[in-house]
């Protein structure tokens, strides 16, 4: 089954994508749920259309994330957390966190958009994280996560 992708869905591609599915998971989940249509003929003329009119838009946006990507590498993040015993952290570092971190320093990024490593960290240590800030412009971004200081 051919379909375009109204919004973005994960592990399987991006907002205004032609996408071939199971008939099963167009019909039962992405069309009632409002995440694709069909592709017809004329569905995708306009979206051809529509997509020619957004390659300017979408140029600008591309230069904006290219801008934060290159701030980003030059950020130097430490996140501080209470431990215990040896470098064991009470609780964990999760994507909430590092977004917190970052919107202290300046930098708006949903939580969704970040993926850390090995999913959330449970010690102190380097770790790295991936930002996915526009389709085309991921960024990884190493941090640390240090022992808060009593």
């Amino acid at each position: 089954m051919e379909l375009i992708l109204k919004k973005d869905v994960e592990n399987l591609g991006f907002k205004d994508d032609v996408v071939n599915v199971k008939n099963g998971y167009g019909r039962n989940y992405l069309i009632p749920n409002g995440l694709a249509a069909m592709a017809t003929v004329s569905a995708k003329k306009v979206l051809a259309e529509n997509l020619k009119q957004r390659a300017h838009k979408e140029n600008k946006i591309v230069d904006a994330a290219n801008k934060t990507a290159d701030a980003l590498k030059d950020l130097e993040l430490k996140i501080a957390a209470k431990t215990g015993a040896g470098d064991k952290l009470f609780g964990s570092v999760t994507t909430i966190d590092l977004a917190a971190a970052l919107e202290k320093e300046g930098h708006s990024i949903e939580k969704k958009f970040i993926n850390i490593q090995g999913g959330s960290v449970k010690r102190t240590g380097p770790y790295n994280a991936q930002i996915r800030l526009h389709r085309d412009v991921v960024v990884d971004f190493p941090f640390e996560v240090i022992a808060e200081q009593k």
